[in-house]
């Protein structure tokens, strides 16, 4: 893969499937490099395989879809080139789709009622004056913002307080309404100084449940609760009596009473409300008459995985995705208290879950595919999607190898190591996830497959303080940064430079946000590495407080508060022994690991003439690598290759590449070889 075959990746969101089982309907993203801006399109596709997935609609950024219960509607929300996603309905029967919103803002996830005639959502409600309400207020000369609470500001979002996400309703147009019939207005459920999310209807359709932090210590803990309140406003309650961070509530649609509602939950966070660290977050269930959330899955083992915007609830279980060494797994939940069944396991990651008719649809990434869509029946699981195809054809993917290693202490390191073509020995770029209660996995990973392009061959591993192996294998580093976790990664290095493909006198290390704070700290330990390139780093813990989004509580549970034990896990406090050549690369809105991570370590390199460059990316935020403009993410590749190229040359990547300027692909050559395939077989 090379930074230009960015525009080939084609991302399936969460599918839907009608409620008869037969279609399911997905969101497909794309890059356009062209015009520097994302696409997605929803795509509609039998579930028994019978024709190929073909597009439904052609919005500009069309999004999660919903099939009413009655099959007759498909709600979702579109954008325009430069406008903030609505809420939209299209019949399934045939007809021109309607626009049901014009928030501000933007409109979230559509949500049906049981009876298919009206919709909740949740939209963010500009306070007046701000963010364009009034047109002659430009942003600069808007009042002053007077911040009172740690929590008035997110990464990606900007400042918070002053455009709170509350809930609505909505009403359908009725069957005879012409198209020239005005909407009915969209009614605003909840309101106050507080954050609401994840909205969904009880089966009788009489309140909504939804999630909240609207306790008196809601701005210093992590707690999170579900109320209900009735789609008119009143009678609101709340129903979680526990210190836990809930989300997704849902109820079982087969259960008029609606007796109890299932969730997301980190089940306890201790007697403050912030023990976070290594919590994994697992299924549960709680009374509507109120009480604290219970377990249906073992937090210690089970951590939630996929990306599904619910809790899935349907034919008396509950599908949830769990992550388990490097993979999300299917689960089959019955609701009865049976034991578990896998629906998908092995080398895959299941993203995104759809249940209808019987049928249960998910979206399943791979080490060659950022998403397909797999339908499940009793006996048998059928692939019904090939959107991978267009970058598998190109011959430019390489297959990642299973391997563990042993750490110093005999603990097992689980991770892989993907080498480019031909008998070596390759140079080394060895990676370190961000989280870090996180997992490097089986999926698709457009970074490694552009370094592996280039001819290097890239190690991921999940040391201690990664998801996916149970809360002991992530707390153990809680106050203790820097120490089990680093042995780890030093652990896996030297278990793979045995191979004799591998070059073991040329190894780089990079890594972004809690990766890109092991690059720089293990660059102040040790001159073993040839370069390395630090990305939005968690660099100084004590800066950090003050200045992250999450900074008031984050440094607190993962390194303490002792002042030197603090200065023991700091890469910033070490910084002045680095001599390694160090790429630091950072975004300018970055609120999660803000800019000043990243440019103190660059002056500090710089005024000591270690060879340094500082890269700056104008307007994005921490998740730059991920969902940043696609211009943004082609250069950030270039220069990545550009400074491997300088300090560690391959064939494909030469020193000649390193002297490019900014902007023009360093990509090899195409080379031929046969396109890589899905298997069309069983998962598991």
């Amino acid at each position: 893969m090379r930074p230009t075959d960015l525009s080939l990746l084609r991302t399936p969101g969460v599918p839907a499937v009608s409620p008869d089982g037969t279609t399911a309907v997905v969101a497909v993203s794309r890059l356009d490099l062209d015009a520097d801006e994302y696409r997605s399109q929803l795509w509609t596709v039998p579930t028994d395989g019978s024709t190929s997935a073909r597009p439904l609609t052609h919005g500009h950024r069309d999004s999660a879809p919903a099939f009413s219960p009655d099959g007759r509607w498909l709600a979702y929300l579109s954008a325009g080139p430069k406008g903030a996603p609505q809420l939209h309905v299209l019949p399934t029967g045939g007809g021109a789709a309607r626009t049901l919103t014009d928030h501000h803002l933007g409109a979230g996830a559509p949500v049906w009622s049981p009876d298919s005639r009206r919709l909740a959502y949740v939209a963010r409600v500009p306070e007046a004056g701000r963010y364009g309400t009034d047109e002659d207020v430009a942003p600069a000369a808007e009042a002053p913002r007077l911040i009172t609470t740690l929590k008035y500001r997110a990464d990606g979002v900007g400042f918070t307080t002053d455009r709170r996400p509350h809930v609505f309703v909505v009403d359908l147009p009725g069957d005879t309404a012409e198209d020239a019939v005005a909407l009915v207005d969209p009614f605003q459920v909840t309101d106050g100084e507080f954050d609401d999310s994840d909205v969904t209807w009880s089966p009788d359709g009489s309140e909504l449940a939804f999630v909240s932090a609207r306790h008196v210590d809601a701005d210093t803990d992590r707690v999170s609760d579900v109320y209900v309140v009735r789609p008119d406003g009143t009678g609101l309650r709340k129903v979680t009596d526990s210190r836990a961070a809930v989300s997704h509530p849902a109820y079982d649609p087969q259960d008029p009473a609606g007796g109890t509602i299932y969730a997301t939950a980190i089940p306890d966070l201790g007697p403050l409300g912030r023990d976070f660290v290594g919590r994994n977050s697992t299924l549960v269930e709680v009374s509507t008459a109120g009480g604290p959330v219970v377990p249906m899955l073992d937090p210690e083992e089970h951590d939630r995985g996929d990306e599904t915007p619910a809790t899935v609830v349907a034919d008396g279980a509950v599908f949830f995705g769990v992550q388990r060494r490097g993979a999300v797994e299917l689960l089959r939940v019955p609701l009865d208290g049976g034991a578990p069944e896998a629906l998908v396991d092995g080398p895959y990651t299941v993203r995104g879950i759809g249940v209808g008719g019987g049928v249960v649809v998910a979206t399943v990434a791979h080490d060659r595919s950022a998403g397909e869509l797999i339908a499940i029946t009793p006996g048998r699981r059928r692939l019904i999607t090939g959107f991978g195809a267009p970058l598998q054809a190109t011959g430019r993917l390489h297959r990642m190898r299973e391997t563990t290693a042993t750490a110093p202490d005999g603990y097992p390191v689980h991770g892989w190591v993907t080498t480019p073509p031909g008998p070596g020995p390759h140079p080394v770029l060895l990676t370190v996830h961000g989280g870090p209660f996180a997992q490097y996995g089986w999926t698709l990973f457009d970074e490694t497959q552009a370094y592996v392009e280039a001819g290097y061959a890239v190690l991921m591993c999940n040391p201690r303080g990664s998801s996916g192996y149970g809360q002991a294998h992530g707390r153990v580093i809680k106050e203790h940064m820097g120490e089990l976790d680093a042995d780890d990664v030093l652990a896996f290095l030297d278990a793979a430079l045995t191979d004799p493909a591998l070059d073991s006198s040329r190894v780089g290390l990079m890594g972004g946000s809690y990766g890109g704070y092991m690059t720089t700290l293990l660059l102040g330990r040790t001159d073993r590495f040839v370069a390395g390139i630090s990305e939005r780093a968690f660099n100084d813990p004590v800066s950090f407080v003050g200045s992250s989004d999450i900074g008031f509580f984050f440094p607190d549970e993962y390194v303490g508060t002792d002042p030197e034990r603090i200065a023991a896990q700091s890469p910033m406090a070490h910084a002045h022994r680095i001599t390694t050549p160090t790429l630091v690369v950072h975004s300018e809105e970055d609120w999660r690991c803000p800019l000043e991570q990243g440019t103190r370590l660059y002056v500090e390199l710089k005024r000591r003439g270690v060879p340094t460059e500082l890269l700056l990316f104008p307007g994005e935020g921490h998740e730059l690598s991920r969902s940043g403009r696609p211009a943004h993410r082609r250069a950030r590749l270039e220069h990545v290759l550009r400074w491997w190229g300088r300090w560690l040359p391959t064939a494909q990547n030469t020193s000649a590449v390193a002297e490019l300027p900014a902007g023009p692909s360093a990509a090899a050559q195409p080379r031929g070889g046969q396109p890589l395939t899905v298997q069309a077989t069983r998962l598991s």
